[in-house]
């Protein structure tokens, strides 16, 4: 039987690099801010589409429904957020960010922005094919979720 070496395994070397730029990037949000990653990604989907279910939000980013939850109350405490009965479905809440979290989120943006530019400057000519790739892998990754939720 042929061993698994994890290291060079294209799946584990992509979420070890996905965590490290993540929380790299927590530099740019977290000490000024004070801010969770799952917090910011509320913050950031929200400035983005600026009214969204828990649930959508979720989806979006990619978290599961309990950090998607303690991230709105954090937000909601901090009063960034604020929540308001679904018209289409009264079980949902629409979460919309407050004039405190539009300011925050304002302020975060181009920080977010330069730090985007100063990875991509250090790929140089390489980062316009990791970006190409990595389409591609969110194309096949789409696929692949659809094709496995057909069948069950």
């Amino acid at each position: 039987m042929a061993k698994l070496q994890l290291e060079a395994f294209l799946p584990y070397r992509l979420n070890r690099v996905a965590a490290a730029v993540s929380q790299e990037f927590r530099s740019v949000y977290g000490p000024h801010h004070d801010l969770t990653i799952p917090e910011w990604r509320v913050l950031a989907t929200l400035g983005q589409f600026e009214a969204m279910s828990a649930k959508a939000i979720g989806r979006h980013s990619a978290m599961h429904k309990t950090k998607v939850s303690r991230a709105v109350r954090a937000l909601e405490e901090r009063r960034w957020l604020r929540r308001r009965p679904s018209e289409e479905d009264r079980r949902e809440e629409v979460l919309t960010l407050t004039v405190l979290g539009v300011s925050a989120y304002r302020q975060i943006i181009p920080k977010a922005l330069a730090f985007e530019r100063r990875l991509l400057d250090l790929l140089g000519p390489e980062a316009e094919f990791l970006l190409e790739a990595l389409t591609r892998l969110e194309m096949m990754v789409k696929v692949a979720a659809k094709a496995s939720d057909d069948k069950s």
